[in-house]
């Protein structure tokens, strides 16, 4: 595609792609429990969200969490503490799991019945790049109308899918599109 850069950074430029700003942003809004895993009352917390209900469990174990009822009772108990690997495995089922849980609710916020949210894009960093190749590139604001596509790739966890769709919606700024594929970052709330 045209405008996409190939060798972002090489002058010093300094930035992420537009799509993870989006998806951290997204993971921002979605209110995930601040408690670390590490600690006691995290790892309950996210065990409560993963165990509470059938449709909670079954979720859970198809994101990846694939241990033994009794495992878990005893984990929610307090009588046996999960190893390193099974602490991340709980933090990536809860993160699945919660992201599938709020994305519907966050697509219907952000798509305002058809208005959009507002976008403030912070363009990419360029105070390492020498004087003559520092490009004009200004803040921008853009309306975004259709959010669907752009959280259900978020929830999916489908990076590629997340970019495609994030770029079809920056092409709206016009022939300038290209200049913000990388960013400092991307703000907008629900």
């Amino acid at each position: 595609m045209p405008e996409r850069n190939i060798e972002f950074g090489k002058y010093g430029a300094r930035g992420i792609k537009g799509h993870e700003a989006v998806a951290r942003q997204l993971d921002t809004l979605a209110g995930y429990i601040a408690t670390p895993v590490t600690a006691r009352r995290g790892l309950q917390a996210r065990l409560h969200y993963l165990t509470r209900t059938p449709h909670a469990r079954a979720a859970a174990r198809a994101a990846g969490l694939t241990v033994t009822e009794r495992t878990l009772h005893a984990w929610t108990a307090g009588t046996r503490t999960p190893s390193r690997k099974n602490l991340a495995v709980i933090e990536q089922a809860y993160r699945t799991v919660r992201r599938e849980n709020v994305a519907r609710y966050l697509a219907a916020r952000l798509n305002r019945d058809g208005r959009g949210t507002r976008v403030e894009i912070h363009p990419l960093n360029q105070s390492q790049v020498s004087r003559p190749r520092q490009r004009p590139v200004e803040f921008r604001a853009l309306n975004v109308r259709r959010w669907d596509r752009i959280v259900a790739a978020w929830a999916a966890g489908d990076d590629q899918e997340l970019d495609d769709a994030w770029v079809d919606q920056v092409v709206d700024l016009g022939s300038q599109w290209g200049q913000y594929e990388y960013v400092t970052n991307i703000g907008f709330a629900a």
